[in-house]
């Protein structure tokens, strides 16, 4: 069911490019209804107080912004944790804690950051250069970080006064100002971190319009209006409160019921139910993501160890996998299992992104030529196949469309599932042969590359290795003209779509369930919904 012309998209025209691409369906179907790209703005006045009940579609990990890993958790610390930079409705990266955009000398190697005068954290302590030089080293550093890889080329931080700081890196790295515009560049209460130390997600300590206040363990997560935060009056709402509410029929409910006023993440097949309620409305956001599926090609031994060969049909025959692929109609599977409301693509980077070429194609099911590559291959049919998939409703009824499409080619899969987090750990761990997996999207294309296809990268679950990948990437993160760099990211994506470590199916939009009196929310190409000027519409 396409939405009506009621989905609109919050406070600005979000840019969803149609599918260049796809399988068997007409090449300029759009994945998701032009009614969503082309609405206006919501430019409601709002009243002041009042509290907002969010839900989640997941409890967020530890609310620290050097370990965090969830996609729910950067929801949360979108509110309550500003960084360095941002992006804005256009997804331009902007200065937010920083005064400006970065000076950079020494041919790229020195990176000057001027910063806001005047911040605050939410306990009172000022933000200062030193306080960035803390959390930059926590996080760069600090055994337990997970921004280490984001923040890998800086090799050292200085103050340079009390409003500047330096960064010195070992080559030149382009994707910084974007590592800084997400937890990478979030600012910690030097205090909180004093006396919190490794449980400083407990009690979270930031710079941002909202601070944290309390937290039960998959229930809820409660913030509340900042008295210290520097644009204050802004901000319209005294508190909000997410709600952890994982089954997506009953976020969709607790919508419908009023329970709460906004839902994150509204599962394509309750998008319909939602905006046929009168009191209801649906807003879009993300593209930045894709979903796909990883076939293990290399992953012998761990995704960060040296690549070695693997012993399955698909691992071992480039052919047999280009096989499968074809054997798959992107377009039906997206109307099939998501209602035609996400972006049919076969490469990680977005359509609409300016570090894309346009001469990147996607084959369309051809199910003659899967069949004569399985023929050729001289392996008996049916090839086995083991697909492993989280456990949920969704990710189940993808791997059965894909099992279904797979066997009229020559293929067996056999679908395995299990929680999401273990599925995970089979990735990393190399013990899968086809493994269901994504990754909710970064501004700059590094972000959606360089730990997910480069040699040992953390995220190369399907252990791809091969120079034609690896340079051009290394080569466009020191490069600063944008053709130049769309240039080298289509040389790596081409490579990358020859091995076929990994086989991309969309990418995802997200949807935000709200009561039409909620105004002011800004969502945009991140999927991040942004309350700073949000309330109830006057």
């Amino acid at each position: 069911m396409r939405p009506s012309p009621k989905v609109v998209a919050a406070l600005v025209t979000l840019p969803l490019a149609l599918a260049a691409c796809g399988g068997g369906g007409t090449n300029n179907t759009p994945a998701a209804p032009s009614s969503i790209a082309s609405a206006s703005a919501d430019h409601r006045p709002v009243k002041n107080g009042g509290t907002l009940n969010i839900a989640l579609n997941a409890d967020p990990d530890a609310l620290d912004p050097s370990i965090s890993t969830t996609l729910v958790g950067r929801e949360v610390f979108a509110n309550m944790c500003e960084k360095l930079y941002d992006i804005d409705a256009s997804s331009t990266l902007i200065p937010q804690l920083a005064a400006a955009m970065p000076e950079l000398s020494d041919g790229g190697r020195a990176v000057t950051i001027k910063l806001r005068e005047g911040v605050k954290f939410n306990d009172g302590t000022a933000l200062d250069a030193e306080a960035v030089k803390k959390s930059l080293d926590r996080h760069r550093t600090w055994e337990k970080s997970a921004r280490q890889a984001d923040l890998a080329a800086v090799s050292k931080v200085e103050v340079v006064d009390p409003a500047t700081v330096k960064l010195t890196l070992t080559q030149p790295f382009t994707p910084l100002t974007a590592q800084l515009a997400d937890r990478a560049g979030m600012i910690m209460s030097p205090k909180a971190l004093d006396s919190e130390g490794d449980n400083f997600g407990a009690a979270p300590v930031c710079a941002g319009p909202f601070k944290f206040a309390g937290r039960t363990s998959g229930s809820q997560i409660v913030l509340e209006k900042s008295a210290d935060y520097y644009d204050a009056a802004k901000v319209k709402l005294d508190k909000l409160v997410y709600k952890i509410i994982v089954d997506p029929n009953v976020r969709a409910a607790n919508l419908k019921s009023g329970d709460v006023q906004v839902a994150d993440q509204l599962a394509t097949n309750t998008v319909a139910g939602v905006q046929s309620d009168p009191n209801l409305t649906v807003v879009s956001g993300g593209g930045l993501g894709y979903y796909g599926f990883q076939i293990n090609i290399g992953n012998a031994s761990g995704s960060t160890e040296k690549p070695g060969p693997i012993d399955t049909p698909l691992g071992k025959s480039p052919e047999l996998r280009e096989a499968f692929e074809l054997a798959l109609d992107r377009d039906a599977i997206n109307k099939a299992v998501y209602n035609g409301l996400h972006e049919v693509d076969c490469y990680p980077v977005p359509l609409d992104s300016p570090y894309r070429p346009k001469d990147l194609t996607c084959p369309k099911r051809d199910l003659a030529k899967a069949k004569q590559l399985v023929q050729a291959s001289g392996v008996p049919t049916p090839i086995p196949v083991t697909l492993a998939t989280p456990n949920d409703a969704v990710n189940q009824r993808l791997a059965q469309v894909i099992q279904s499409m797979a066997k009229e080619a020559g293929f067996n899969v056999s679908v395995q599932t299990a929680e999401f987090v273990s599925v995970l750990e089979q990735g990393k761990a190399g013990k899968f042969d086809v493994l269901l997996s994504g990754w909710s999207g970064r501004v700059d294309p590094d972000g959606n590359l360089t730990n997910l296809v480069t040699t040992q990268g953390s995220n190369n679950y399907a252990g791809m290795s091969d120079p034609g990948i690896d340079d051009p990437i290394k080569q466009a993160a020191a490069e600063t003209d944008t053709a130049k760099r769309a240039e080298l990211y289509g040389s790596a994506m081409k490579k990358a779509a020859e091995l076929r470590g990994v086989v991309y199916l969309y990418h995802n939009l997200y949807y935000l369930g709200m009561h039409k009196t909620v105004a002011g929310v800004q969502y945009f190409k991140d999927g991040l919904p942004r309350y700073v000027t949000a309330g109830f519409a006057a």
